[in-house]
């Protein structure tokens, strides 16, 4: 019997356990959605924009691909963008969570309606396959049927040539769970173990190496919905199912606490580790519960900016070195911080631990809050750390980006973490106006208040009749305990937080009882990371800001191209940027809040050629329509002359390339290479000296790139010298354009070379490069490849 094997004989007996409701108990109850209402706010204003932008949405064109994949006649032709290239159908799925979460949040009858439609022809779809699935990945019928087969070739963004299709589904699958939980559909439900079935089918003729192989292709919270369709039916079939897609090739590391996160793309992982929680807390598995304990940490404490958000480029970058998230205009990812938010979530349940809500608030305002523009509703992908670089919003007609689908989410369930309850006890987690109903209390409450201007907030408390519980109010990590103060009905008590973070005021409560909280706020700094000379400014909670202009920011709403989703506008020089000057440990002294209403601050001490020796900061979630700078650049003078040469020398060839680059794509790197419609044939990836690269044995790859206004006079090739010379065959438009060997290079090292275009191919207006290895050989491994205008200076 296979180690692989004895695990699945492991899994029947912990399931057995968790049917005996053998879980690891919960802490603290969450409020379903329906049972708190936001008031105006912020919030309020973030979740009626999102409420528009869905109903903006057109279901049938969401539809489409569902339909045409069960061999029915679509109403409406598909979306473009992602929808129509690959990716068909994953933006329907979040649709249907996004407005069963709406439709627990509001009560609101057109966003009824339209999830009632969208199950209906979902439903549709299923009973015309005839087998439990549903799906719009493209040609997925005889995709799935080489997969039950055994015929699997996966790939970090594909499996058998298909764009993620196991990401994909589970949106469909985490949308009739939704539908089923926060919609109140019990056909949703029927729908969601139908499918859940069709998965067991699937798989049911692989081996467990078979199905492990078949997870190196992304395929998101798999395992975190089929254990939820375990709890749902109390059948441990599923439970098993939910193990059998738990990769072990990122379980196992975490559960010896060893982080070997650098280098991978951070969104393919983060759900893997909701599912690893999710199974854990069903099975009792404390081993499994402890891993994302650690999983979460490492990210929070050592790979996350002040915003909250995690990565570069899509990918973690190194604990010890942050500089390419200042370099780049890729920051971190709105996705990340979406499936964060629901781990933080998770393990605040199970264990109550205060970090868990301080990040979840930390985040929802300057990450989340700051990824909707506040008057549009536009939602963004990459939140750029680069200073002087701005956002990219989406539109309801032209946007289906990942980011776009967990965003209608966002902004649909602001209300799942405000409360919670245990017992006799209910719990105050945020401060965010609005109104709870604890129907097993016959208690309302009313939350007023204006915070984050104000720091008071006031709670009024509304039993159906005189009712004794306790009243934990949360005291957050930003202000000092002794500052805090506490009133009831006007006069102040004695209160002190508890090993859980929390102020307990236990009494009767009658009708009308008031409670009030102030909390002051203070400016602080907070460091990069990697301990490198760049910080961000905080009051409380809330990241600050600083605009920087609005010159060229090309693609401010995107349109429909695969790269829209990124500000390509030129970057700005960062040796321009303003640098703070001042000791490391007295940074923070530079800033002063400004008098009056209103949160404004001033940042001087600041040097720079091009700006004002003093700049205007305002919370970042309020920065809209502009270039701004999060993170500023410290030094003291004496040490001010050698930074402006590191940063002017550090950035002049890389900008000095840019200058000339019509089109590029960074290999190795899922997104960057799915926007150049990658093809391949016995190809992988990997990260090793800090870069990403791809090559291939026997077999080539191939990138589409634009040269839409056929200036391209030069192709650009990066190189990662292996432990030996190897040979590559570079093609364009499928002419040789050189063999080559590399010889005499070290190691570990990157070398370039460029390529001149033959006359006949630049007015192409697509270029395809292809790679290609010579039989049974190992290629070259390429790091970088750009169209250029002209030869690189």
């Amino acid at each position: 019997m296979s180690k692989m094997s004895k695990n699945l004989l492991i899994v029947g007996l912990l399931s057995v356990a968790f049917l005996a409701n053998a879980q690891i108990a919960p802490q603290v109850n969450y409020f379903d959605l329906q049972d708190v209402r936001l008031l105006d706010g912020p919030f309020k204003n973030a979740e009626n924009l999102d409420k528009q932008y869905l109903l903006e949405m057109e279901a049938d064109r969401l539809l489409a691909p569902f339909l045409r994949e069960a061999g029915l006649t679509p109403k409406k032709e598909s979306y473009t963008n992602w929808e129509n290239t690959g990716l068909d159908g994953h933006i329907g799925g979040h649709y249907v969570s996004a407005l069963s979460l709406m439709y627990a949040s509001t009560g609101d009858k057109q966003i009824k309606e339209r999830l009632d439609y969208m199950l209906s022809e979902w439903k549709r779809c299923q009973d015309a396959n005839g087998n439990g699935y549903i799906g719009g990945v493209p040609g997925g019928n005889a995709m799935w049927a080489d997969v039950a087969k055994g015929n699997i070739r996966p790939g970090g963004f594909d499996l058998n040539g298909k764009w993620v299709p196991l990401y994909n589904i589970h949106k469909t699958y985490a949308g009739l769970r939704d539908a089923y939980l926060h919609g109140g559909s019990e056909m949703a439900k029927e729908m969601l173990v139908k499918m859940a079935d069709w998965a067991i089918a699937l798989i049911s003729n692989l081996t467990d190496e078979q199905v492990q192989y078949m997870l190196r292709s992304e395929h998101g919270g798999l395992n975190e919905t089929f254990a939820d369709v375990a709890a749902i039916t109390g059948d441990q079939k599923y439970l098993q199912l939910a193990r059998r897609f738990s990769h072990q090739h990122l379980l196992v590391p975490l559960m010896r606490e060893e982080d070997t996160l650098t280098g991978v793309h951070a969104n393919t992982q983060i759900p893997k580790v909701l599912g690893y929680k999710r199974i854990a807390d069903l099975e009792g598995n404390e081993e499994w519960s402890e891993a994302t304990r650690f999983f979460w940490e490492t990210v929070v404490a050592n790979r996350s900016v002040s915003i909250g958000g995690n990565s570069v480029h899509e990918h973690f970058n190194p604990t010890d070195d942050f500089s390419e998230l200042i370099r780049s205009i890729e920051g971190p990812e709105t996705c990340n911080t979406y499936n964060m938010l629901r781990l933080s979530r998770m393990l605040y349940r199970t264990s109550m631990d205060k970090r868990y809500l301080d990040y979840y608030e930390r985040a929802i305002y300057n990450h989340i809050l700051g990824s909707q523009h506040p008057e549009g509703g536009g939602l963004v992908y990459f939140t750029q750390m680069r200073p002087g670089h701005y956002r990219v919003y989406s539109q309801p007609h032209t946007s289906m980006w990942c980011c776009v689908g967990s965003g209608i989410e966002n902004h649909s369930k602001y209300g799942e973490m405000i409360y919670a309850h245990s017992g006799n006890n209910l719990y105050v987690n945020l401060f965010i106006p609005s109104q709870l109903t604890w129907k097993e209390k016959n208690v309302t409450i009313v939350q007023e208040t204006r915070f984050p201007d104000e720091a008071t907030t006031r709670l009024t408390i509304q039993p159906k009749k005189t009712t004794a519980f306790t009243l934990n109010l949360r005291c957050p990590a930003w202000v000092s305990p002794a500052e805090l103060t506490v009133k009831v009905n006007g006069k102040a008590v004695a209160v002190a937080p508890d090993a859980k973070g929390f102020l307990a005021v236990n009494r009767k409560w009658k009708k009308n009882d008031v409670v009030e909280m102030e909390m002051p706020m203070h400016l602080t700094a907070e460091q990069l990371p990697d301990k490198s000379n760049y910080y961000s400014f905080m009051y409380g909670p809330l990241v600050l800001a600083a605009k920087t202009g609005t010159e060229n920011m090309t693609g401010l709403y995107a349109d429909d191209s695969r790269g829209g989703h990124i500000a390509h506008g030129t970057p700005l020089p960062l040796k321009d940027m303003p640098i703070v000057v001042s000791d490391a440990g007295r940074v923070v002294d530079a800033v002063r809040k400004q008098p009056g209403e209103g949160l404004r601050f001033t940042l001087s001490n600041l040097y720079s050629e091009k700006y004002p020796e003093q700049m205007e900061l305002i919370p970042f979630f309020r920065l809209h329509d502009s270039r701004y700078i999060i993170y500023w650049p410290q030094t003291t003078k004496d040490g001010l002359d050698a930074l402006k040469r590191k940063i002017e020398q550090e950035e002049k060839e890389r900008v000095a390339l840019d200058a000339v680059t019509i089109d590029g794509v960074k290999t190795g790197q899922q997104q960057p290479e799915s926007d150049h419609f990658i093809q391949s044939e016995n190809s992988n990836t990997g990260f090793s000296d800090e870069v990403h690269w791809r090559q291939t044995r026997g077999g080539w790859f191939s990138y589409q790139l634009k040269n839409e206004e056929g200036k391209a006079q030069q192709l650009y090739v990066s190189f990662l010298e292996d432990t030996r010379p190897r040979q590559v065959e570079i093609y364009l438009n499928d002419e040789l354009l050189a063999s080559v060997l590399s010889e005499d290079k070290q190691a570990g090292s990157i070398w370039t070379a460029t390529y001149t275009i033959p006359e006949n191919l630049r007015g192409n207006k697509i270029l395809t490069v292809k790679f290609a290895a010579q039989r049974n050989a190992q290629s070259t491994k390429i790091v970088e490849v750009r169209l250029l205008e002209n030869k690189k200076q």
